[in-house]
């Protein structure tokens, strides 16, 4: 399973970009809003940090000024990813930019039959939102089963369309993620940090240094 960074923060791009293990960064117009920025200035900064799928979101409306805002996107770097929510003028724009050989990211994906349309309608990735399904049933299993459900009905029809968990909290959603077979995990930068932690981890590094002296 791959690493995307979910942010808009230039600096929280930075830093990541220098572990070795991000290949992609999602952002959407909240992240972008709370960097008080435009959101061509951002990509244009992130597209110079991370090698990899940069997605960027266009505003929610009719197909066609969509797929007239995804263009422009699209001709800032090869490496942008148009992200478009689902709803059914987002399908029709999927497919018009699809036809065009312009990647898309699907996002707010809350069913297996949204998932099954994105794919039909040629999106490269869909964003099923773990933490949004989580909160809205008040079952902490609900996005980790929607990845599962997700999965097999592409694998049923060896669907190429790429799944992103998303709307990750912790650290326990990128184990579900990666438990219930997604392609990608985007996570955001406190998450990442509080991944690499661990009681036992913490332990054996003072014995170690202990041992050390």
């Amino acid at each position: 399973m791959q690493f995307f960074i979910d942010t808009a923060n230039l600096d929280e791009i930075k830093t990541a970009s220098t572990w070795g293990i991000v290949t992609g960064v999602t952002t959407n117009p909240s992240l972008i809003a709370k960097e008080g920025k435009k959101l061509i200035d951002v990509i244009r900064e992130i597209v110079r940090m991370i090698d990899g799928p940069i997605s960027a979101e266009v505003q929610e409306g009719p197909a066609e000024a969509m797929v007239e805002e995804a263009f422009g996107l699209a001709k800032l770097h090869p490496n942008i990813v148009i992200k478009i929510p689902m709803t059914i003028e987002g399908i029709k724009a999927v497919s018009v930019l699809s036809r065009h050989g312009i990647p898309t990211n699907v996002t707010l994906c809350f069913s297996v039959a949204q998932a099954m349309m994105a794919a039909n309608a040629g999106a490269t990735y869909v964003s099923p939102f773990l933490g949004r399904l989580d909160d809205d049933t008040k079952d902490p299993e609900a996005g980790y089963r929607l990845l599962e459900d997700i999965r097999v009905a592409y694998d049923n029809y060896e669907i190429p369309t790429e799944i992103i968990a998303a709307s990750i909290r912790h650290p326990k959603h990128v184990e579900q993620s990666a438990l219930a077979g997604a392609d990608i995990a985007t996570i955001p930068y406190k998450v990442f940090l509080q991944m690499i932690e661990h009681p036992l981890t913490a332990r054996g590094l003072q014995i170690f240094r202990d041992a050390a002296k």
